[in-house]
């Protein structure tokens, strides 16, 4: 067998293995009963809470994404909180608004108040010299790339970015439509337990698209990388304490 329908087969293999452990993942969590585990109610007494705040509600919310960003947290959690407290298109947009700012304080921080220091943090990581010689090399192509694989962490791209020549009103615009797919997929189903009143089977298949869907997507960039002779391959995610 030739070597493209050995990649070829490679990805198929890939897509399979995917879809096999979301699956497996989710008959796990139904025959064990943890799925019944997910407090209903307590989903419905934060969206309360956010309600009864009103508009003031909405800032809260993106003041604490923007610190989840600037303080390198994990953000997955806060776009499915969105969707429980605010419904899945609300909850999407006040995400995607609260992780573009917050993307963009780190990158500030990192450019103009402190450089020296963000550089001694990362300096030793293997993915800021990739980004670094990535972006010198392919410009804004290479940061819409790292956006979309997630062998490149959201939060420390924001300040490694901001190392780079890379315009802040570019890094802003590219932010945003790139994080807007997964913002919009998580906070969605994160709705719909609210809206259908748990977690139902028809949710389950839906959480399984959605992690087939984002699945795909970060194949697209590694595609296109492969035209350009860009190599990710050899990325790993690797944090200097």
């Amino acid at each position: 067998m030739s070597e493209q329908p050995k990649k070829k087969m490679g990805g198929l293999i890939k897509i399979l293995i995917a879809v096999a452990v979301i699956g497996a993942v989710f008959a796990i969590a139904h025959f064990t009963g943890l799925t019944g585990m997910i407090n209903l109610e307590g989903a419905q007494e934060l969206q309360q809470w956010f309600i009864d705040l009103g508009w003031l509600g909405w800032l809260v919310f993106i003041g604490i994404y923007i610190l989840v960003a600037v303080f390198m947290l994990p953000a997955f959690i806060f776009t499915v909180v969105a969707g429980l407290a605010f419904g899945p298109i609300i909850g999407a947009l006040l995400a995607l608004v609260g992780a573009t700012i917050g993307a963009t304080v780190a990158f500030i921080i990192a450019r103009y108040v402190a450089r020296d220091a963000i550089v001694g943090r990362f300096k030793d990581n293997r993915i800021f010299a990739k980004i670094e010689d990535g972006f010198e090399k392919n410009g804004v192509s290479f940061l819409i790339l790292t956006r979309l694989v997630p062998a490149f962490p959201y939060n420390i791209q924001n300040y490694i970015y901001g190392l780079t020549s890379i315009k802040l009103p570019t890094f802003v615009l590219v932010t945003f439509i790139t994080m807007a797919p997964g913002a919009f997929i998580y906070a969605f189903i994160a709705g719909q337990i609210i809206e259908q009143g748990g977690v139902t089977w028809q949710l389950m298949v839906m959480f399984a698209a959605a992690g087939v869907i984002l699945f795909l997507v970060s194949l697209i960039p590694k595609a296109i990388a492969k035209r350009k002779g860009i190599k990710l391959e050899d990325d790993k995610t690797e944090e200097n304490n």
